[in-house]
């Protein structure tokens, strides 16, 4: 992994548990050979409200720690599972209910899965 990788993913961390979020994990996908992107950051939040509260602070923290701004971002508007993608790392902040259902890291099982504490 790149420095740069490491510092971006850092900063996405420290922005998501700087908002409460839960169960913050990263998985690096390079390995897999399958994906379209090097790194996904995921958590989860119990309502909607935090959840786009993460994705807000996420975006600004990329912007005025990395210099980095969001390529595309879905979501925002109802709050379940909102996706921003930084080409490289793909964030996924899901409202914990849609978490469990869609059991992302469950599908990319061989990826090397790192989690952080609240």
């Amino acid at each position: 992994m790149s420095e740069a990788d490491k510092k971006e993913i850092k900063c996405i961390v420290d922005a998501m548990q700087d908002k409460k979020a839960s169960f913050v994990c990263s998985l690096n996908l390079t390995s897999t050979g399958t994906a379209i992107c090097d790194h996904f950051v995921i958590c989860n939040a119990d309502s909607t409200s935090q959840v786009v509260a993460i994705a807000d602070n996420v975006e600004e923290m990329m912007i005025q720690n990395c210099d980095r701004k969001v390529i595309r971002k879905q979501g925002k508007e109802n709050g379940f599972w909102i996706i921003l993608d930084y080409s490289n790392i793909v964030v996924h902040i899901f409202q914990t209910e849609y978490r469990q259902f869609y059991r992302l890291e469950d599908l990319w099982a061989d990826a090397e899965k790192t989690t952080y504490q609240d």
